[in-house]
């Protein structure tokens, strides 16, 4: 399986055009959502294309091809008006071997990690950041950034997971970063 992660759309109608022009162009069996997907939240400067409701548009037509988390800026309004679950906190998905803890990022992170079996792999958003580091016991912390606010100087961007690796490309499809699983 070949999936698509993204995370911190924070309401921008043009980065989440842009994600979903990459999400046609990859082709991955499903894009997987990690939270703040609407609102800019009280830290965050307003995004330029700050558009909730073209995001609800946009979003709501991939909604088959959509899994999500809750990030800490999703509230309860936002699934009133969202045609696809978004307010589980957490979920488990597989990959080869491993269990995959997906999650935003605000309550588990790889500082307070959530139970993890050896080798497991941590999978969150919130920090804008993206990472790629091992802790534990030979636990992987992966971080795909955020589509519409980085920091840290890191490009607007995404995280693609296949079996054999994982590529973290900017919103352009170029990759900046690869790391073999």
């Amino acid at each position: 399986m070949q999936l698509m992660i993204a995370s911190d759309i924070h309401g921008d109608a043009a980065c989440c055009q842009a994600l979903l022009d990459a999400f046609q162009r990859e082709k991955p069996d499903r894009l997987l959502l990690l939270g703040d997907l609407l609102y800019h939240g009280p830290r965050n400067p307003l995004p330029q294309d700050y558009d909730p409701q073209q995001v609800i548009r946009l979003l709501n037509e991939q909604k088959n091809h959509l899994l999500c988390v809750r990030g800490n800026c999703d509230c309860e309004v936002d699934q009133m008006v969202l045609d696809f679950p978004i307010l589980a906190e957490y979920c488990l998905l597989y990959h080869k071997n491993r269990v995959l803890y997906v999650t935003h990022g605000h309550h588990a992170c790889r500082q307070d990690p959530p139970p993890l079996g050896p080798g497991d792999i941590l999978l969150h958003g919130h920090t804008h950041v993206p990472a790629w580091e091992e802790f534990g016991q030979g636990n992987l912390y992966l971080n795909p950034g955020s589509v519409s606010i980085p920091k840290e100087d890191s490009p607007r961007g995404y995280l693609m997971l296949t079996d054999q690796e994982a590529l973290w490309k900017d919103l352009d499809g170029q990759i900046y970063h690869r790391l073999a699983l």
